[in-house]
């Protein structure tokens, strides 16, 4: 699944794919420069507008020499933040599995699991409000050396995950992996999603699936001695 060096994606050219919905009035600093400066200021353990503007600063030089920057002019953390409002996460998304696909390594009966997160500060209305709202993402990620292949945003509370993570399954296209989810996704629907998609699953279960949990608890222990 996995091609060889000069075959493999290069994350800067498949920014180039993104369209810019910022205005072009005042536009100084192409999209995939400020995407590709961000990539490596959370790699760099810098994580939030202001870090990445204080890694901006401190590897000035080396980023005006890799991106051959003539006016000497980087983004601020500002023009980050902008740029990063305007995008479109699943066009973003898209150009991400583009290029994960081919470094992540992915092994014969490998395990990936899904799992959803809320994301921090993007919580509305207080803790008591009835509506409160946050946004969440979906990812599917290779058990063993835990890196996310595909991911999925959820923009409502009061939606489920589960039709996120069918889609996600249906757009890996792999065969013969092993996908674990929790008990949430112990439905006819997301089973029959994988077993179509030619790969295996292992799902967690809980009383609340009566006569399924019923079932599984009187199945005599298969584990070999």
């Amino acid at each position: 699944m996995n091609k060889t060096n000069n075959q493999k994606q290069n994350l800067f050219k498949l920014f180039q794919q993104l369209e810019d919905h910022r205005r072009s009035q005042g536009r100084r600093h192409d999209l995939e420069v400020i995407l590709t400066i961000v990539v490596m200021s959370i790699m760099s353990g810098f994580y939030q507008l202001r870090a990445i503007g204080d890694f901006i600063k401190k590897n000035r030089k080396e980023l005006l020499d890799i991106f051959e920057i003539d006016n000497d002019r980087l983004p601020s953390h500002q023009t980050v933040g902008r740029a990063l409002q305007n995008i479109d996460f699943d066009e973003l998304s898209d150009v991400f599995y583009q290029w994960a696909i081919n470094y992540v390594e992915i092994g014969k009966k490998d395990w990936f699991n899904v799992d959803g997160k809320a994301i921090s500060g993007t919580l509305t209305g207080g803790s008591q409000d009835s509506k409160q709202n946050f946004i969440s993402l979906v990812s599917i990620f290779v058990n063993k050396r835990k890196q996310v292949l595909k991911i999925g945003k959820i923009e409502n509370q009061k939606q489920s995950e589960i039709p996120m993570v069918k889609t996600l399954i249906k757009e890996l296209g792999l065969e013969g992996a092993i996908i674990t989810l929790d008990a949430l996704h112990c439905t006819k629907d997301t089973t029959n999603t994988i077993i179509d998609s030619k790969n295996d699953y292992v799902i967690g279960v809980k009383s609340n699936r009566k006569k399924l949990y019923n079932q599984l608890k009187k199945t005599p222990n298969q584990t070999k001695q």
